[in-house]
């Protein structure tokens, strides 16, 4: 199972007490965000605790993707990138599903207001990127089935795009890396239950 949105500013609430989120006046409908990924698991620890499980996480970033790309092998889930300029252009394939620098006001805006993909998860592209479980590193040079990256490093993977990118930045196979203690106004994460 992944979580259909992004963790929701009124979520995290829920589970930790506080919202540490730099666009708190945007609601408790949008994203979670300024949030680091060593933050993360300390939400997903809090939330195994009171749920009396152990089976709540955040997805590998080989996950990620595959839940991204809802079965699609194109840029977008629902077809290719067909935005023509490098700056910030209008992508219609990617406008019908995520908040990017062409349509997001220069702001987070509530998860699950854009189509989902046809697997039913909202916000893959675009409003804040999202933390993945895996250390971020190269791709391996042979094929592999459910990778779980590198087994140490100094990034974490960050996946989705961000309310600010290019379309080009929101496709299904772009990642970043971050530090794992670094929080930005523009990560979150959503979570990922093992059956």
């Amino acid at each position: 199972y992944m979580q259909t949105t992004e963790v929701t500013q009124g979520q995290w609430r829920a589970v930790m007490g506080n919202n540490p989120s730099a666009n708190k006046a945007f609601g408790d409908d949008c994203p979670v965000e300024q949030v680091s990924w060593n933050d993360v698991q300390a939400f997903i620890q809090k939330l195994n605790q009171k749920e009396e499980t152990n089976k709540y996480r955040i997805p590998t970033e080989a996950e990620w993707e595959y839940a991204c790309r809802a079965g699609s092998t194109t840029a977008f889930a629902n077809g290719g990138i067909r935005a023509t300029k490098l700056k910030c252009g209008f992508d219609p394939n990617l406008d019908v599903m995520g908040w990017y620098c062409y349509n997001s006001g220069n702001k987070t805006h509530p998860v699950a207001r854009k189509n989902a993909n046809a697997w039913g998860l909202y916000d893959m592209y675009g409003n804040v990127a999202e933390w993945c479980q895996d250390w971020f590193g190269n791709y391996p040079n042979d094929e592999v089935t459910d990778p779980n990256g590198p087994s140490s490093g100094s990034y974490r993977v960050m996946r989705g795009g961000v309310w600010y990118s290019f379309a080009r930045d929101c496709r299904s196979a772009s990642r970043y890396g971050s530090p794992p203690h670094y929080r930005f106004y523009y990560l979150g994460f959503r979570i990922a239950k093992m059956p």
